[in-house]
């Protein structure tokens, strides 16, 4: 019997902040160490920071990162670290992971397998290390091994697959353990989306019974560059059981994990198994350093049960992932609050709440002084002993209204506002609007009216109300959160610098369908051990429109468009499926059921596929928006398409109708 603590390390690292991840990383290794810990694992890059882009290719950023991993190391001692950084060799950049031993940089290995689709850029920035190659590097004024390695650290074997290593189908943990390895270490930096974490759970726990191993596996936390967001999932597993785990999405900025690992169980089992060839070691790969591991009484973590379970999941997760996206944002970026244009609709009225839950959330969970630290720029946030008190000086919200706003939009942002404790402003733009049309009117020699110049009409509006919007932020020191969500973002059912203006979108990656559901559940059942948000029925109950044209028009969103649940299914067919309009309409046929006549289901088919090739000109534009799930639509982070092209003349064609 052989049993060492290990842990599992989360940060929330920032890119380029030095200091900071230096800080964080400190943090995490002392926490170890007093929680009895002999080896901690910590994240990929966070050294630098994974998002620091094209940033990596500055040769002052690699001399920064080996001083970094120097002074880390220096605090190292009476432990083993994992840190990931990037690592300049031989004329190439590569994505590493460093491992110090009680106080020295025990060696480097490299990430053989890349990632370069969706989000992720990195055969952009590095090269995959070969498998098996050993090579030297100068560090430290010395000679460190860097490449395939495998650790011996007083009798006990390290390797590592980092990241995208563990999710092929040639995993490198298939030949670790050919080399005898008893733990292997995942420094991660995976992107939230939608039920990823299942994903990360099996192949943790497959890859530790596969191999009969110990399995650490970490990631970073949080919004680390702007769009990413990281949820924090550690995880310590063994010979198929999984030990330990850490609550995803937290606030705080650092968080550990730890398990106690019976190193010669789990030999055993390989014996067992056969899984350990004869002559299977390559010494030129085996890096040994003593190291004393600490007495660690016997006293067997049990296994951690599989969550349980549920609707609510995908509804819960929606609101951690943005609620910290939107906090981690705010304190980074050093603004004063936020500004939402409140039309008193579904999507703007979703916006200002995420804006409540995220002051909420910090607060149950960090505490008011450091709530009031971290976000130091709101003004009178130190003076403020309640999430409602700080509620008027972090978020304001405007309603703008038009001779064609209703009362009961106006009602319903003032309900909601108030509810939720923000500054509400109310102002009539209409005078605004009829400036511009009176002198555009007056430029062109010729009248405006609704039977010619509809969509014109309705964009004015719109855009009358941006500018209004964007002067209250900036007295305000403030950031504009942009209203539009995914549905209306693929067909371009937003007016361009009127409700897609602001510096950040935190819904633009969820759709329409979503959304109502998410409030719906917030009005009737509510957050876990919180009440039901009763005054969302203000909202709930409205048909969503966008009131820009006279109200005898009887204007609604689905109208103009389609119902938001066939729009969004169109959307997942024909873009993250990338069928064909005619294999679009086909499987509508089946999906809907009857429900609608084959004609309009042509009908609609054609309009999503010809608004979306006419409208990617806006997509390109859109404001940066969270990163929530692989049906992403934004062309910066998952979904490109040209911003001139046939349009599908062709294809729909083939369609007919």
């Amino acid at each position: 019997m052989k049993p060492i603590r290990v842990a599992a390390g989360v940060v929330n690292q920032t890119p380029l902040d030095w200091q900071g991840n230096f800080d964080r990383i400190v943090e995490a290794m002392d926490r170890a160490r007093s929680a009895g810990a002999d080896l901690i694992c910590l994240p990929e890059l966070c050294v630098t920071g994974y998002g620091c882009e094209d940033m990596f290719f500055s040769p002052a950023v690699q001399r920064r990162a080996l001083e970094s991993l120097v002074a880390i190391a220096a605090h190292s001692k009476d432990l083993i670290v994992s840190v990931g950084l990037p690592l300049w060799y031989s004329g190439n950049l590569y994505n590493m992971a460093a491992l110090l031993v009680d106080g020295r940089i025990s060696g480097l290995v490299g990430k053989q397998n890349l990632a370069g689709e969706g989000v992720h850029y990195e055969p952009r920035w590095f090269s995959p290390w070969p498998a098996h190659h050993v090579a030297h590097a100068r560090l430290d004024d010395r000679d460190v091994p860097i490449g395939d390695l495998v650790f011996d650290v007083g009798g006990i074997r390290i390797g590592f697959e980092i990241c995208r290593d563990a999710w092929v189908a040639t995993r490198p943990g298939g030949d670790l353990i050919r080399n005898s390895v008893d733990l292997i270490l995942n420094p991660s930096a995976s992107h939230f989306a939608f039920g990823k974490h299942l994903t990360r759970r099996r192949f943790v726990l497959e890859g530790s019974r596969a191999f009969q191993s110990g399995y650490i596996y970490t990631n970073l936390l949080g919004n680390e560059a702007g769009k990413i967001i990281y949820d924090g999932d550690a995880l310590i597993a063994s010979c198929g059981k999984l030990l330990a785990s850490c609550p995803r999405f937290r606030m705080s900025e650092v968080e550990i994990v730890t398990a106690t690992f019976d190193v010669e169980h789990a030999r055993m089992l390989r014996a067992q198994w056969r899984a350990v060839q004869p002559g299977g070691d390559e010494p030129s790969r085996i890096v040994s350093q003593p190291f004393r591991y600490r007495e660690v009484p016997f006293c067997p973590t049990q296994p951690v049960p599989p969550p349980a379970e549920d609707a609510q999941w995908k509804l819960r997760d929606f609101t951690d992932a943005v609620t910290l996206g939107l906090f981690d944002y705010l304190r980074k970026s050093r603004l004063a609050g936020f500004v939402v244009s409140l039309s008193g609709g579904a999507d703007s009225c979703a916006v200002a709440l995420l804006c409540r839950l995220m002051l909420d959330r910090a607060w149950d969970e960090l505490g008011r002084e450091a709530v009031c630290r971290k976000l130091a720029a709101v003004p009178q946030a130190a003076s403020c002993d309640r999430p409602i008190e700080l509620m008027p000086h972090l978020l304001t919200t405007i309603y703008q209204s038009t001779a064609n706003s209703s009362q009961t939009t106006r009602d319903a942002a003032r309900r909601v506002s108030e509810a939720i404790g923000a500054r509400h402003l109310e102002v009539d733009v209409d005078g605004m609007v009829s400036a511009y049309v009176q002198t555009a009117t007056a430029a062109l020699q010729r009248a405006v009216d609704w039977v010619h110049d509809d969509a014109a009409l309705q964009n004015i509006q719109a855009r009358s109300r941006a500018p209004l919007a964007w002067f209250v932020a900036n007295l305000n020191n403030a950031l504009l959160l942009v209203t539009s969500n995914r549905s209306e973002g693929s067909v371009g059912y937003a007016t361009m610098d009127g409700d897609t203006a602001g510096g950040l979108a935190p819904i633009g990656g969820i759709d329409k369908s979503f959304l109502r559901r998410w409030l719906k559940w917030l009005e009737r059942e509510g957050l876990p051990g919180r009440e039901p948000m009763s005054f969302l029925e203000v909202v709930t109950r409205q048909s969503p429109k966008a009131e820009l044209r006279p109200a005898t028009s009887e204007q609604t969103d689905e109208g103009d468009l389609m119902p938001y649940e066939v729009l969004d299914q169109i959307e997942r067919a024909a873009i993250r499926d990338k069928r064909s309009p005619l294999e679009v309409y086909q499987q509508m046929l089946v999906e809907l059921d009857g429900r609608y006549q084959p004609d309009t289901i042509r009908m609609w088919v054609r309009k999503f596929f010809s608004l979306w090739a006419r409208n990617q000109w806006k997509r390109e534009r859109y404001a940066p928006s969270f990163h929530l799930d692989d049906l992403n639509i934004d062309p910066r982070t998952w979904c490109r398409f040209p911003i001139l092209s046939g349009g599908f003349e062709r294809e729909l064609e083939e369609l007919g109708g």
